[in-house]
């Protein structure tokens, strides 16, 4: 079925249909189909090569070489016929195995050997790899590709401006000065420790029967190590076996999946905010692109709505998957359905995400630093220095230095005159007066430029 991008319920299936073809293909519905065929293909050759040898000896070379094909790459499946069956089934997992069977007997397989198909499996033993699956390709093809291209700017950032000072801005005002590049660090070095998370999350799975026991396996072949040949067939798909499940794999490592993308996202919230105030205060400038409109009727306008977008989509993200983390780990009992739906929107919240990553990109792509801009509020803010004053001042023992501090810089306005006169008048030794005297906005920055250029931060414009 068919629907006009402008008729989508969805947004990522409309408006921002383009920005999301790879993780459409990944979790769409005729993604799921083609991991189920997958697994399905998987299972039934690797029963051709261990209990199911005999009863496959003779299956035809044509059926064989089509399961190996499948099994390595399902980009072959007729997914609209396994629609066409599940209309008249209404079970999406049983339209799978019977869309198989159709194929492998057209192509000569025998009645008992088509019995093999879907062999001792429960829906779930298929749903769980193929979710894991798709799950481990987008971790691999779109999250941390997108969140190392975020790192690797704000690594380049950090060590490009990692000696331009700008003031800080603790609880919106100005405070002690620090660097561009320092705070781009912050954020690279926080980025690179949820990237680290994302990717050390293990990826499990299960093919262990109804209530996870091989009580069919066992009943049918009991001369088989069943535990053995699962691990074996689930490791050969790149996922870890879990030994202990119900009939569904519990999915707590779904919700540490989870969890590691809403930390990475919960980062990049923090920085789209803080983009958006840097640009508010002109720290950062927007290059305007021709042809865009600002604003519907003030033609001067260039919003900083990339930055604003991702803030909105990582806050969607964030949402679905905080509910995902919360609910796909309970089942009641040893199975109920209320995961089935909830998994189908996995990709939506990966797409959210994926989209808000995009548009960070596009938006860190159009600024510029203003260094005029920069240095203009530093050389406004000469009450900034008190505190170097008065921490000399506390360093050779003068009594009340905070209390003097606060009283010469607070509620008025404070210039180079007045911070070299106050100096003057302390009695501090030649050598710390002199340094004091020396001290501008501008270089009172501590060692932030050093922090910025940590090969901590380095290592991220590498991965």
């Amino acid at each position: 079925m068919s629907i006009q991008a402008t008729d989508a319920l969805s947004p990522l299936d409309g408006r921002y249909a383009a920005k999301l073809t790879q993780l459409r293909r990944i979790f769409s519905e005729a993604g799921l189909m083609r991991e189920r065929v997958r697994v399905e293909c998987a299972w039934l050759r690797a029963l051709a090569g261990g209990p199911a040898a005999a009863a496959l000896a003779t299956l035809p070379a044509t059926a064989r070489a089509w399961i190996d094909e499948l099994a390595a790459d399902p980009g072959a499946t007729d997914v609209a016929a396994i629609k066409a069956i599940e209309a008249r089934t209404n079970h999406d997992v049983k339209a799978v195995e019977y869309w198989i069977r159709d194929e492998l007997e057209a192509r000569g397989a025998s009645p008992a050997q088509l019995e093999w198909v879907h062999f001792g499996c429960t829906s779930e033993d298929v749903n769980n790899l193929a979710y894991a699956s798709m799950l481990r390709a987008a971790r691999a093809q779109v999250l941390v590709p997108a969140l190392r291209g975020l790192a690797r700017w704000l690594g380049d950032g950090a060590s490009r401006y990692a000696g331009v000072t700008m003031l800080a801005r603790t609880h919106g005002q100005t405070a002690s000065p620090t660097t561009v590049g320092k705070e781009l660090a912050n954020v690279a070095a926080r980025l690179q420790g949820r990237i680290l998370s994302l990717e050390r999350v293990v990826i499990l799975g299960k093919m262990n029967g109804a209530v996870g026991n091989f009580n069919a396996h066992v009943a049918a072949l009991p001369q088989v190590d069943w535990p053995a040949f699962s691990a074996a067939f689930v490791e050969s798909l790149g996922i870890a076996g879990n030994p202990l499940t119900t009939q569904i794999e519990p999915h707590d490592w779904i919700a540490e999946y989870c969890h590691a993308v809403m930390r990475a996202n919960t980062v990049l919230i923090d920085f789209a905010r803080d983009m958006w105030s840097y640009i508010s205060l002109g720290y950062f400038r927007q290059r305007a692109v021709a042809g865009e409109v600002g604003s519907s009727t003030m033609p001067h306008k260039v919003n900083p709505i990339d930055f604003e977008n991702a803030e909105g989509n990582l806050g969607v993200a964030n949402a679905l998957l905080a509910h995902f983390a919360e609910k796909l780990p309970i089942s009641r009992l040893q199975r109920d359905l209320t995961d089935s739906t909830v998994l189908r929107n996995v990709g939506v919240a990966l797409g959210h995400a994926a989209l808000a990553y995009r548009s960070l990109e596009t938006g860190l792509g159009k600024v510029d630093v203003d260094e005029r801009r920069l240095a203009a509020d530093l050389d406004g803010a000469w009450e900034v220095l008190a505190e170097a004053i008065q921490t000399v001042m506390r360093a050779h023992g003068i009594p009340g230095a905070y209390d003097r501090l606060k009283e010469f810089s607070r509620g008025r306005a404070i210039d180079r005159d007045a911070v070299h006169s106050l100096v003057r008048s302390l009695g501090l030794p030649s050598a710390d007066e002199a340094r004091l005297l020396a001290l501008t906005p501008a270089s009172y920055r501590g060692l932030a430029e050093a922090l910025a250029r940590l090969p901590e931060v380095a290592q991220g414009r590498e991965t």
